[in-house]
């Protein structure tokens, strides 16, 4: 990541990129026609208006975003057509780093995955690589996401946070062994969202321009090397910084010291699964 680059944008478009051609008229059937649910741009407003007054997220709502540029250094035409991959392709993006579990005015020194999402403006769409600080996630089917946040949630009846909620629940999930280990290491207490990498949640299907398919996870390796603290650091930290990883990024930048990161790209054939 570099130099935040100027978003220059003449024409209005959705969310995905695609210009809009009329934010004036509803497409109909015909001239006096009813009104065609098929007309993204007109249902896309509206949800917009109806979701201006935006409640605190369930998850990362403690967070900061930055803008940035990313720079295809390797060809990847062998996996993919996306343009965005092109060696020497560079593309616009707005990256958002999070605290998960606690509120938005929570100190950043308490124990918590760490987001990592980035939207790239590319100039076939906006696509969003959402990832975590974990390179694994703590489980494995959806159907149990709702069920996590709860375990990790403070107790309704006391709001205070409770630990046997949480190993409740996961002594249920062995596959969340190994990222309940990271979270519990020094790893769940960052220094600063600069000294941490990211890795994409989800596996994704890329396809290239002959049809092949390789499945890949994305993987950000952060230039500043990893920096975390240890117990008696962030008792240290949190009694004179609330918001230690915001202000650090700040920081930074404000003296053009830019953080970058490395993306990698792992690999696996569909014969290989």
């Amino acid at each position: 990541m570099i130099a935040p680059p100027v978003f220059a944008q003449s024409v209005l478009t959705r969310d995905n990129g695609a210009k809009v051609g009329d934010n004036q008229n509803s497409q109909t059937a015909g001239p006096n026609g009813p009104t065609l649910l098929q007309d993204v741009q007109l249902i896309q407003k509206l949800q917009r208006f109806d979701r201006e007054r935006i409640p605190e997220r369930v998850v990362h709502a403690r967070g900061t975003g930055v803008k940035g540029e990313f720079t295809a250094t390797a060809d990847l035409s062998n996996l993919t057509k996306a343009k965005v991959f092109s060696a020497g392709e560079k593309t616009p993006v707005f990256v958002r780093f999070s605290s998960v579990v606690h509120g938005n005015h929570s100190p950043e020194t308490l124990r918590d995955p760490h987001g990592f999402a980035t939207k790239f403006y590319t100039s076939e769409g906006n696509w969003d690589l959402v990832g975590n600080n974990f390179p694994t996630f703590f489980i494995r089917d959806a159907i149990k996401f709702p069920d996590m946040v709860h375990a990790f949630k403070p107790d309704p009846r006391t709001n205070l946070d409770d630990d046997s909620r949480r190993f409740d629940f996961f002594s249920h999930v062995p596959e969340a062994t190994r990222t309940l280990t990271l979270l519990y290491s020094n790893e769940g207490t960052p220094a600063g969202y600069r000294f941490m990498d990211g890795n994409g949640v989800h596996a994704y299907k890329l396809v290239n321009a002959q049809g092949e398919v390789h499945y890949v996870k994305f993987h950000w390796k952060t230039l500043q090397g990893i920096k975390n603290l240890d117990p008696k650091q962030v008792a240290a930290v949190q009694a004179k910084d609330y918001s230690h990883l915001t202000n650090d990024l700040v920081d930074a930048i404000k003296k053009s010291d830019y953080p970058k990161w490395d993306l990698y790209v792992q690999v696996l054939k569909p014969e290989d699964l």
